[in-house]
C-alpha cells in the first residue's frame, strides 16, 4: 500500500512539474513578445521622419546608442537586425555633413526604408 501511495505522489509531482514547465514556457514567450513590442514601439518613437538639420547630429548619437541597446535586448534576430539598421542610419548621420538639403532628403529616404523594414518584422 505504501508503494502505491508513493507512486501516486511521484506521478502527481511529475504532472505538477510538467505543468510548471508549460507555465514557465508560456511566461517566457509572453516576456519575449512584450520585449519585442516594447522595443518596436520605442524604436518607432525614436525615428526622425522630418529631421531638423540643426539638431540631427547631436541627437543622432543618443538615438544610435538606444537603438543598439534595444537590438541587444530583443531575442529575435530579424527585429534586432532591423534595429541595428536604424542605428547604422543614425551613425551615418553623425559622420555626414547633413546640412545639405539633398543629403537630408537621401538620409530621410534611407531612414524611412529602414523604418518600413522594422514595421514589417514588428507586425
Amino acid at each position: 500500500m505504501k508503494r502505491l501511495v508513493f507512486a501516486a505522489l511521484l506521478a502527481t509531482a511529475g504532472f505538477t512539474l510538467a505543468g510548471c514547465a508549460e507555465v514557465t514556457n508560456a511566461v517566457d514567450q509572453t516576456n519575449k513578445a512584450a520585449t519585442k513590442v516594447g522595443a518596436c514601439a520605442e524604436a518607432l518613437s525614436l525615428a526622425d521622419l522630418n529631421p531638423d538639420p540643426a539638431t540631427l547630429k547631436e541627437r543622432a548619437a543618443d538615438k544610435e546608442k538606444r537603438l543598439r541597446e534595444l537590438a541587444n535586448s530583443v531575442g529575435e534576430k530579424d527585429v534586432a537586425g532591423a534595429l541595428t539598421g536604424m542605428a547604422d542610419s543614425y551613425l551615418q548621420a553623425q559622420k555626414e555633413n547633413i546640412h545639405d538639403a539633398g543629403k537630408i532628403a537621401d538620409w530621410t529616404k534611407r531612414n524611412i526604408d529602414r523604418l518600413d523594414a522594422l514595421r514589417k518584422v514588428c507586425a
